[in-house]
């Protein structure tokens, strides 16, 4: 169920064409796009999937749909939790969230 899932890209061919737009609401699902020229819209969400795929996909033979979606859970909690990232001072994401709200 993706249900007001808010699915956002770039402005690359496959996400333009009509059969994309078309499908996205059917399925209930928003489309977010970023400006032409501007890709900076994208930089923190390209930086997650290229961590997604490099450390929590490409490592493992993965055989169904099923562990996919497992190892791609698995990964954001870790990457949320455990994972210290350099651009918030090597706190993890809930870390940085938690002393922002202090």
């Amino acid at each position: 169920d993706v249900t007001g899932l808010i699915v956002h890209s770039d402005q690359g061919f496959q996400y333009t064409s009509h059969a994309y737009h078309d499908m996205l609401p059917k399925v209930g699902a928003r489309i977010s796009m970023s400006r032409r020229g501007n890709c900076l819209d994208n930089a923190s969400m390209e930086s997650f999937f290229s961590h997604l795929k490099t450390e929590g996909l490409y490592l493992y033979n993965i055989r169904s749909l099923d562990e996919a979606q497992k190892r791609i859970s698995d990964y954001i909690h870790f990457y949320n939790h455990h994972r210290p990232q350099r651009k918030l001072n090597k706190l993890t994401p809930m870390e940085y969230r938690r002393q922002l709200a202090a």
